[in-house]
């Protein structure tokens, strides 16, 4: 009888926690969303997939579409679901980021080292003959 009493209260508590833990679809990863009640592996890689291919899911329902998620299995998650843009660049925009980074990084370098080493050691005498 204690034992049953513990596991209702352990459950309990692990489903209210749970419940303030919303998973965001739309940047889950396999571990996250195998946290969901009847999503496995398999499920969870579908998923990735279906967002990879089709892109950003634009509301929970839209998880339905993917092959192996109905309305039961739905049912059982929806309310630990959230949708919402991705706060990092798609992986398509990390490659190119780097480039750009170095890019941006050449460019400002020459300002900041050999142009502004002269003008820092010149003499007062130096730049009034320039002018």
């Amino acid at each position: 009888m204690l034992k049953k009493l513990l596991l209702v209260l352990v459950t309990l508590v692990a489903s209210i926690g749970m419940a303030f833990a919303a998973v965001n679809i739309n940047t889950a990863t396999e571990q996250e969303l195998q946290t969901l009640p009847g999503v496995g592996p398999a499920k969870a890689k579908a998923i990735i997939d279906y967002r990879t291919t089709k892109g950003n899911f634009k509301t929970v329902d839209d998880l339905k579409n993917v092959k192996g998620i109905g309305d039961k299995t739905f049912d059982k998650f929806k309310g630990q679901l959230t949708v919402s843009e991705p706060t990092q660049l798609d992986p398509k925009a990390q490659k190119a980021a780097p480039a750009d980074k170095a890019g941006k990084k050449d460019a400002a370098a020459p300002a900041a080292t050999a142009k502004d080493a002269p003008k820092a050691t010149q003499s007062p005498a130096a730049t009034s003959k320039k002018k």
